[in-house]
């Protein structure tokens, strides 16, 4: 491949991986190299299209066991090269990207499921495990582990952890990090250390915490024992049309106040909600609408759209963001709910009731089943857009009730000059909840292209910070949102570098992301 660097490593460096690895367990061809130079950052997309590939691992090494990472860790510092943990690879963020080039340690050949524990319920599972494995391998126990990320069938159990994720279901189980109760990491120097199992502890600081959302950056991940739940007996689908995000956003805080907690909550803003609907066999996640006869023009523009000329929405966005900006109509929510039939029904009649004390027009289960039946189709659509000389992004924010409507304003506001944006409300706490933007945009060429990505993100993160927001719920840091971390964390980002380099001295493991320390800073 001549747009690929060579790799610099050593020859006597990869004749040492080929003793840790065995020979069929490392990899300096180009074809490899270009595979793990990226994650699903939609910057990579962008510098692919172009035919870029900035930066290349110098290696890739597969590995099955904890005591090979040992080694290898290891040998990194003694010869001082940087070292990427890499899952499944299915990161929005470039927190697997090799900025420095180094050797990629892929674990996904670390996929056992140890142990399913029927009294304690847990499980015990090594990094490299996809999702959709460990959930099938739970659900033929009886069991699930509640956690289905739109990316679940791509996505392992160590990036999970790795980046703090949340899966759809997030409202009754929790995110990753309060599924997980333990884990095994090897440290930066080669030592493998294992936290305490225990349902609650007063020990602190907490240390398996401390590695969740570290993103390969503290250690790396090598076993986790998790929290796992019976499979659910019962589960029901209900659907509410509500005359704007506002209403709407009242019966959620209302419904998570009296002590429900439906399995999923998903709130479409007017604009996605029109782009999700359409006939019954149509993914409610699929921006296809195939109504014969559109309400109003606005709607009947976003028909065209969605019936097939997207190219229009694509070829000006920026118009079509200013545009989406008057856009008036009904606001979709869905809801779920699992466990025993008992508590479904009590949930279910508590939620109906607040839901039209709001105003909410029930719109029977249809809705919701159909949302079920497609939920991850969305993830798996956007490789048009691409194709098209576009690009699409989310932006995954989280505040508290008392801000989420003034923030969800704020940043169409700050986007919509820049690009399309549409939203949904999702993973909705006691406390608060997620707002998940999707953002799309282009440029005349590729420089234009990363200009307006820049912008547009320097936007939407810029208000997240403003208003006291998280700038992520789910998708991590990596490199992507470092600067809003900084930003976020304030004066607490430099003890966060103090631990790192007190626990990797010479900055071998994952350097320049989470805004920590560049490679030879």
């Amino acid at each position: 491949m001549d747009n690929i660097a060579p790799s610099q490593l050593d020859k006597s460096i990869v004749a040492r991986l080929v003793e840790i690895f065995g020979e069929r367990n490392v990899s300096v061809t180009d074809v490899d190299r270009a595979a793990y130079s990226r994650d699903l950052w939609p910057r990579t997309h962008i510098w692919m299209s172009g035919g870029r590939i900035p930066h290349p691992p110098d290696a890739i090494v597969w590995a099955k066991t904890e005591e090979q990472i040992s080694e290898l860790l290891k040998l990194a510092n003694k010869e001082l090269f940087p070292v990427i943990p890499y899952g499944a690879g299915s990161g929005v963020c470039g927190g697997a990207l090799p900025l420095f080039r180094g050797v990629i340690l892929d674990v996904k050949k670390m996929d056992r499921i140890i142990e399913i524990d029927d009294v304690s319920l847990t499980v015990t599972a090594e990094p490299g495990v996809i999702g959709q494995h460990l959930e099938m391998e739970l659900n033929r126990k009886g069991y699930t582990m509640g956690h289905f990320p739109s990316s679940i069938y791509c996505s392992s159990l160590g990036g999970y952890l790795a980046a703090r994720s949340a899966g759809q279901l997030s409202a009754r189980y929790g995110k990753i990090e309060d599924m997980v109760m333990s884990m095994r990491a090897v440290l930066p120097n080669g030592d493998i250390a294992e936290t305490v199992c225990s349902p609650r502890s007063a020990a602190g600081p907490n240390w398996t915490q401390m590695f969740v959302g570290s993103e390969g950056t503290l250690g790396v991940i090598t076993r986790a024992r998790m929290r796992i739940y019976p499979y659910p007996p019962s589960r029901l689908f209900r659907a509410f049309t509500f005359n704007g995000v506002h209403d709407a956003l009242e019966s959620i805080r209302e419904i998570m106040r009296a002590g429900v907690l439906p399995a999923a909550v998903r709130l479409y803003d007017e604009l996605d909600t029109i782009l999700i609907g359409g006939k019954k066999e149509d993914s409610v996640e699929t921006p296809i609408n195939h109504d014969p006869e559109p309400e109003n023009p606005v709607k009947k523009v976003m028909h065209e759209v969605s019936s097939g000329v997207q190219n229009i929405l694509m070829g000006i966005p920026k118009v079509a963001g200013r545009l989406a900006e008057h856009v008036k109509g009904k606001c979709l929510l869905v809801l779920t709910f699992e466990g025993v039939p008992e508590m479904t029904n009590a949930e279910l009649e508590t939620s109906v009731r607040i839901c039209k004390k709001n105003s909410g027009r029930d719109e029977g289960e249809e809705p919701a089943k159909r949302w079920w039946e497609n939920r991850y189709n969305v993830s798996y659509n956007q490789s048009r857009v691409f194709h098209q000389g576009s690009w699409v992004d989310t932006f995954e924010v989280a505040t508290t009730w008392d801000k989420v409507e003034k923030l969800y304003f704020a940043v169409r506001k700050a986007v919509s000059p820049h690009a399309f944006i549409m939203a949904h409300f999702s993973h909705a706490y006691v406390h608060g909840c997620c707002i998940y933007f999707s953002m799309l945009s282009r440029g005349r060429d590729q420089e234009e292209a990363e200009k307006v990505y820049d912008t547009v993100w320097k936007a939407a993160q810029g208000t997240a910070v403003r208003f006291g927001a998280t700038v992520t719920h789910h998708h991590g840091v990596g490199l992507h949102k470092a600067q809003g971390l900084k930003r976020e964390l304030g004066p607490l980002m430099e003890t966060f570098r103090g631990v790192k380099t007190a626990m990797d001295p010479n900055n071998i493991l994952n350097p320049g992301k989470l805004g920590l320390p560049d490679w030879g800073e």
